[in-house]
């Protein structure tokens, strides 16, 4: 169980409560007791007096002591805490057992929905993938989050359900399914018990339905940490970016990504579009997504909160790596929407410059890439998928100019994604992910930690044999500059994802 936090800890975060400041957004949660509602700290409402605050790590600890979101800052929209509610992720790499390493995985596995195809994961298999039993399990979990992993799966469900039943017009029915209830009767007690609600009262008023028919698609809010190097983020698209399957908008108001995406989870295949922009107002991203991945949306959504790097904590991160890059602290790590688009895009980019690799990816989109349509002038195709490129003839891509080597490392892959089940996400294996690309041909140890940083997510991949990498740290004269990479790397752990980029920014 949580034990109780030392006053000066609880003081801390009351100031930070008077000062509404999101940078701890989502990093804590507070209880007000004459309320009985728990807050984001960025809450509009008049402060509470201190002796009515109680202040909790993660909304299911909240929940658990009794107390509703509230309706007005919505704790569904945080931001989550970075590697599933670590609150000092660095320090525990050095000080904590395995145990509480293992209880962070849990959580991951937990808060990613595709990681788990074909329905929630059940506590044994949660167990079974982790290597322990259920009661261990249970032990480590509680210890590290003071609330059993049902508990937490229950009410990131709720969330979860709560977000789309405010922001979307889906049917109740729909709401519950995507929200990972096994039907409507268990939803609604279970909303009704830990809301005093019925899920029907959270749905807005007739401007919002208004709004709804307004525009095509479901529209969803996302919100991040400050600070946020919005444009140093969408330059990094930009520059590597595919016409026909993705535009970025750099200037205006609202600055943001198009896309094309498909995915298939539990054998269902889903295709759409999607538009991403930025409100640094309020820190904040909006995200406008098409009809037909409605089905899919849970995981949409937890693509683009990966691909855009929304759950980092800056201030975490930058007692690390600030001391070695002091322009860097808004920036974050460009992930993907699918990760086996980034792998094809990283093969072809390998001992190339960025716009060959460019000129590669749009000539290989072009020839395979199945026509989509959407509301979006140019954004007409969607990448090829594993299928078609397993398919793909080695005289077809040789006369797109993808040398032999590329080709057989691009068919390999597909083969093993679409025969093997290799997974190129978030919830994947990491340690097996990066042997099983690894033991590809024409995938060697850049190749591998350029698709962990940007598509498995790992904080701490590091492609030491990077060249760009290398001169930005001042060692491309050097003998052995990967092995002298690795050794100044090692102050950065465990954020070398992170130092990668702003390394990258510098050159």
């Amino acid at each position: 169980m949580d034990q109780p936090q030392p006053p000066l800890i609880d003081d801390s975060r009351y100031l930070a409560l008077k000062a509404r400041d999101s940078r701890f957004d989502g990093i804590f949660f507070t209880g007000v007791t004459s309320t009985g509602i728990y807050c984001r700290p960025v809450c509009r409402v008049r402060t509470p007096k201190r002796e009515n605050c109680r202040f909790f790590s993660q909304p299911a600890q909240a929940e658990r002591a009794g107390f509703r979101p509230c309706l007005r800052c919505r704790p569904e929209l945080a931001p989550r805490q970075p590697a599933a509610g670590a609150e000092t992720e660095a320090r525990v790499w050095s000080t904590q057992d395995a145990s509480w390493i293992l209880a962070g995985q849990a959580a991951q596995l937990i808060d990613t929905p595709e990681a788990w195809g074909d329905g929630a994961p059940g506590m044994g298999r949660l167990a079974q993938r982790l290597g322990i039993s259920e009661r261990h399990l249970r032990r480590i979990f509680e210890a590290r989050f003071g609330v059993s992993p049902l508990q937490y799966l229950q009410t990131r469900r709720l969330l979860c359900a709560k977000q789309l039943l405010t922001d979307t017009p889906m049917a109740v029915t729909e709401v519950a399914r995507l929200s990972g209830f096994a039907s409507v009767r268990r939803f609604n007690a279970a909303f009704a018990q830990h809301y005093a609600l019925k899920p029907t009262q959270l749905r807005r008023s007739g401007n919002q339905r208004s709004a709804w028919a307004a525009e095509p698609g479901i529209t969803v809010k996302l919100a991040y940490r400050p600070p946020y190097d919005v444009a140093a983020m969408l330059q990094f698209f930009a520059t590597r970016s595919i016409p026909a399957i993705e535009q970025i908008s750099l200037g205006g108001d609202k600055p943001g990504i198009n896309k094309t995406l498909a995915l298939e989870i539990s054998g269902q295949r889903c295709s759409g579009w999607l538009s991403a922009q930025f409100d640094e107002s309020g820190n904040r991203l909006e995200l406008r997504l098409s009809d037909s991945l409605r089905p899919v949306l849970p995981c949409v959504m937890a693509r683009v909160r990966a691909m855009l790097d929304l759950d980092a904590d800056p201030q975490l991160i930058n007692q690390v790596l600030h001391s070695s890059f002091p322009g860097g602290d808004g920036l974050r790590v460009p992930g993907s929407l699918d990760g086996f688009e980034l792998a094809v895009r990283a093969i072809l980019g390998q001992q190339i410059t960025v716009a060959a690799a460019r000129t590669l990816t749009t000539r290989l989109v072009q020839r395979f890439g199945e026509p989509i349509e959407t509301p979006f002038d140019g954004l007409n195709r969607l990448f090829p998928s594993p299928a078609t490129l397993s398919r793909a003839s080695a005289d077809a891509l040789g006369q797109l100019g993808i040398v032999r080597q590329r080709q057989s490392a691009i068919r390999s892959l597909a083969d093993a994604v679409l025969e093997e089940g290799l997974a190129l996400h978030a919830g994947a294996d990491l340690g097996v992910t990066i042997e099983a690309l690894q033991a590809l041909p024409g995938i060697g140890d850049w190749t591998a930690q350029y698709i962990a940083m940007r598509a498995l997510r790992w904080p701490d991949a590091f492609p030491a044999g990077d060249v760009a990498l290398h001169k930005a740290l001042g060692l491309h004269g050097s003998k052995n500059p990967a092995k002298a990479a690795l050794l100044a790397a090692q102050a950065w752990q465990p954020w070398r994802s992170y130092a990668v980029i702003r390394a990258w920014k510098e050159t």
